[in-house]
């Protein structure tokens, strides 16, 4: 055999056994990241370059041309997913920051997350079912705007598909993440307190998680205030959602 040749049969040999160990997801997941965060920040984070994105975009892509099951990729991930709880528990400091605030705006808070969430999940299956959808497919678009999580539970209560729900949902929070720049911008708003905290709230509405990230990047009155949107939609979708379907 060659030089080359042996140098390649190394290669693999050591690649096929790194990809085995548990650590490989880990390790994976944290080098894209970070790559496509540095790239986010070097062009002043520029919507479509969002980290999330092309993380999911690169990792699936890599393990569908390798051939790597998930199981196996996600045996490493798995300790990153575990950190999605405690970084949504964080959230709660910045909220306790401004518990006053959060005590005069309680009414109009409450209401907007009720609006909010009803017209993303109502509009959502109203079109799937206008467009001929099957209804179960219908049924998952219902908790998109509810992280991932939740809406895999809710997906199930109502007859939906776990699984439709849960990508669902990551859409609706990278969508949220992409536009939201361009859609407040056309709207005008503007970049006071009472601003940041008009956009992190609609934006943690319609994009949960990856929504409050995006926010948090930019302000941390934003990111704040997507935080208890996102709470907020999780505890009110569990209820109103199963108890409407259960009324229709």
């Amino acid at each position: 055999m060659s030089g080359k040749g042996a140098v390649m049969a190394e290669f693999v040999e050591l690649w096929t056994y790194l990809s085995a160990t548990p650590l490989f997801g880990l390790t994976a997941t944290l080098l894209v990241y970070v790559l496509g965060l540095a790239i986010y920040q070097h062009y002043d984070q520029t919507p479509w370059l969002n980290p999330v994105l092309w993380s999911i975009v690169a990792l699936g892509g890599a393990l569908w041309w390798l051939d790597i099951p998930y199981q196996r990729y996600f045996a490493g991930a798995q300790f990153i997913h575990f950190l999605l709880g405690p970084a949504v528990v964080s959230l709660a400091l910045p909220l306790w920051q401004r518990r006053q605030e959060l005590k005069r705006h309680a009414v109009a808070l409450t209401l907007a997350a009720l609006g909010g969430g009803a017209v993303s999940a109502l509009s959502a299956f109203g079109i799937a079912w206008w467009l001929g959808v099957p209804e179960s497919v219908a049924l998952s678009l219902i908790p998109k705007s509810v992280t991932a999580p939740v809406a895999m539970g809710l997906a199930d209560t109502i007859g939906g598909i776990a699984e439709l729900a849960a990508i669902f949902a990551v859409l609706s929070g990278l969508i949220g993440a992409l536009l939201a720049r361009t859609v407040f911008g056309l709207m005008g708003e503007g970049t006071t307190k009472l601003a940041w905290m008009r956009r992190g709230y609609a934006l943690g509405t319609v994009s949960h998680g990856i929504g409050a990230a995006r926010a948090l990047q930019v302000s941390n009155q934003a990111g704040a205030y997507a935080g208890l949107a996102l709470a907020a939609q999780a505890v009110l979708a569990s209820l109103w959602i199963p108890l409407l379907l259960d009324w229709f």
